[in-house]
This record gives C-alpha cells, sequence and structure tokens, in this order.
C-alpha cells in the first residue's frame, strides 16, 4: 500500500481542525452502552488539543436519512467526553470564539442527507472555516461519505492516530505475520466473508470457520443440521474455499459438535450433540463443547491469531454464548502471556469479549466492522485511498 498522509510534522498551532471521528455507537435508554469507539479516538484528540489545535468534531449516528431525528442526536456523545455541543455540523458561529486547544463535537453528519451521497457540494460547506481536516474513523472509512471522501478536495488532508495504527496493525497481520497463524472465523452469512475466506487461505496456516458458517460448511459436506440457519446456496462456494484451502496447503477446521434446542429461543434446554448426530428438529444455536475445546487446543502452538465473528447466539448469553465467551477468555490469557499475537475486529466479537471483560488483555482490537472485513480482503478503502501521498 501507498503511504499516506499523517499528522507527524504538522504545525497545527492556532489552526482550525475539522476531525471526523466515529462515533456511532450503542445507545439504549439514553445511556451509551459501549464507549469503545469513542475512548480509542482520544489519543488524537488530546494530541491536536495539547498542540494548541482548535479542534472541531465530526461524526454520524445511526440511519437518520438526511433528517433530524432526536434519538440520533450526538449530544449524548458531547456530555460523555465533557465538551460543547453545537446542534448543526454545517454551523461557523462558534469558530470565532474558541481558542487554542478547544475542542467542540458537532451535531450528527447525516441530518444532512449530503453526508451520505457524499456530495461535493455538502463537503464544501462543511470545510469552510476550517484549515486541516484529519481522518480518525476507520470504522467509516469504508464508505464513499462526504465526510470522509469528498472533503478532502477542499482541505489538506491527513490521517489521525488511530486510523494510522488501525493501517499498521491490519496490513502487519496481513503482509508479515509470526507463524503459525490461525485465522478463527464465525457469524451467520457466508456470503459477507466469502472474500475474506479467499485471501486468509493464502495468509494463514489454519482456518477455524464456527457459528451458522460451519454449519453451512457442515452441510455442503453432507452432515446434518437439521431445522437451524444455513445456507444452501453457498455449497459451490464452500467447495471453492475447501480446494483453495488444500492447494495453498491451508488446513481448515469445521465444528465437531453443536449446542442444540428444539426451539430458536434463549431460554431453551441446551443439548451438546456430536456434529453427524444432529436430528431434523434440533435448531443449532452455538457451537458445541468439544469444538470449542478443540478450538482452544489450537491457540497452544499459534504465534499469530485473527478472530472475527461469534461461534453461535453469544448475544443471548452464557447459555449459547459458551462457545464464544470459553474462546474468548482462553485467547485472551495466552495474549496476556506473550504466547500469540492477537487481532481481534468485529462489532459482534467485541461485544463478546467485552462480555468476559477482557478486551485490555487482547494484543489489538479493531474499532472497525464491515471496514476491518474489506482491508482483510485487500480492497482499498475509499477512506484511506483519498488520504494517499
Amino acid at each position: 500500500m501507498k503511504t499516506i498522509r499523517n499528522l507527524k510534522g504538522i504545525n497545527v498551532r492556532g489552526k482550525y481542525v475539522l476531525l471526523r471521528d466515529d462515533f456511532n455507537v450503542q445507545i439504549v435508554d439514553g445511556v451509551i452502552t459501549d464507549t469503545f469507539r469513542i475512548d480509542a479516538a482520544l489519543k488524537t484528540i488530546k494530541r491536536l488539543s495539547k498542540s494548541g489545535a482548535r479542534v472541531v468534531i465530526c461524526s454520524h449516528l445511526g440511519r437518520p436519512n438526511g433528517k433530524r431525528v432526536p434519538e440520533l442526536s450526538l449530544r449524548i456523545v458531547a456530555e460523555y467526553l465533557n465538551i460543547p455541543f453545537i446542534d448543526d455540523c454545517l454551523s461557523k458561529d462558534f469558530l470565532g470564539t474558541m481558542k487554542n486547544g478547544d475542542v467542540i463535537l458537532l451535531e450528527n453528519l447525516r441530518f444532512y442527507s449530503g453526508e451520505e451521497k457524499n456530495e461535493k457540494s455538502f463537503a464544501k460547506k462543511l470545510a469552510d472555516g476550517f484549515d486541516v481536516y484529519v481522518n480518525d474513523a476507520f470504522a467509516v472509512s469504508h464508505r464513499k461519505a462526504a465526510s470522509v471522501v469528498a472533503i478532502t478536495k477542499y482541505l489538506p488532508s491527513y490521517a489521525g492516530d488511530l486510523l494510522n495504527n488501525e493501517i499498521e496493525k491490519l496490513t502487519n497481520l496481513l503482509q508479515n505475520p509470526k507463524k503459525p497463524m490461525v485465522a478463527y472465523i464465525g457469524g451467520a452469512k457466508i456470503g459477507t466473508k466469502i472474500n475474506v475466506l479467499k485471501k486468509l487461505v493464502n495468509i494463514a496456516d489454519k482456518i477455524v470457520i464456527g457459528g451458522a458458517m460451519g454449519t453451512t460448511f457442515n452441510f455442503a459436506l453432507g452432515l446434518p443440521v437439521g431445522n437451524s440457519l444455513y445456507e444452501p446456496e453457498q455449497i459451490n462456494n464452500v467447495m471453492k474455499i475447501l480446494k483453495l484451502a488444500y492447494k495453498n496447503n491451508c488446513e481448515i477446521f469445521l465444528p465437531i459438535d453443536k449446542g442444540v434446542g428444539k426451539k430458536f429461543d434463549r431460554n431453551e434446554k441446551r443439548i451438546n450433540r456430536d456434529a453427524g448426530q444432529i436430528m431434523d428438529d434440533d435448531v443449532i444455536m452455538d457451537d458445541g463443547t468439544k469444538t470449542t475445546q478443540r478450538n482452544i487446543d489450537l491457540l497452544c502452538a499459534a504465534k499469530t491469531v485473527m478472530w472475527n465473528g461469534t461461534f453461535g447466539m453469544a448475544e443471548w448469553g452464557k447459555r449459547w454464548g459458551y462457545s464464544s465467551f470459553e474462546f474468548a477468555k482462553h485467547l485472551a490469557k495466552f495474549s496476556k502471556m506473550k504466547k500469540l499475537t492477537s487481532v481481534v475486529g468485529g462489532g459482534d466479537t467485541v461485544a463478546a469479549i467485552d462480555f468476559c471483560d477482557v478486551r485490555s488483555d487482547m494484543g489489538y482490537v479493531s474499532t472497525g466492522g464491515g471496514a476491518f472485513l474489506e482491508f482483510i480482503e485487500g480492497k482499498t478503502l475509499p477512506g484511506i485511498k483519498a488520504l494517499m501521498k
């Protein structure tokens, strides 16, 4: 990848800096339930402020579709950060009152339809009054949005520390992983991760496929899957992945047992059943205990581990999140002991490690979901491309 423009050597003292962060956080009953992305952005915010910049942060929240939706206001984030809030992202009246080191947050960019449409006219209005633009929002850099792409046409533009770090860590994972490398891929749909798997069979020594994706792989190999979530239309892609893995000497590991119930319900009684013994009325909701132990055992010989996607209905708690939570705890333990380098990405996966309170023990936790997957695929993200020298 070409190098990108960053803040190294850039004098921002006294300059008005428009900082793009990703504060698209989960809010339940007026409370931010996960501050990970906000906290991850603090390094760049503090750096710019201490350097004497007049920092104005812009972000989005949810999908208001170009309309002002009170429930999707970023005011709650400003309160969390304890900084002033401007209720219109195109307002400029406050700029004249700012002093060096001040930090302010603007209202939701997506209250204007021009943001998601990457409209030049909207980007130009947003850029007006600023001297420098800084993108520190890796998690949204796969989107062609006005505040990510078009804005770079109107201001000198640079990558922030968080964006730089994401690029560095993930590039190193793809180009120079310590071997052996084991990739753990879970989640529901193969279609969203087929290109990731195609990329990983060329990089990883072993790939563990779990969750509903693992169920689909088992189905393609003739194993029973009962009344469960799987994708019969993906059989050809499954066979392609298995052939590519064999060709590249990459070993594929699939679920050897599953946690099942008779109804798709979080309160359903759990039974662990071998993959070949799944009954017609079984509903698979998690990977099984044998599979989980196998996944943990594979960590012992690994030097690099990438994890994306949970292995079951982890959002339902311990009963159906068993495989994800047990794996998370052991991956954190191995990471903390420096026995391996771990890279974790994806919203559900991060939620699982947070449930176990082990995020701080992991090697690296990406702020990206879709951006994480597209970067792993090898795509050049539009927001990063716009910053290339």
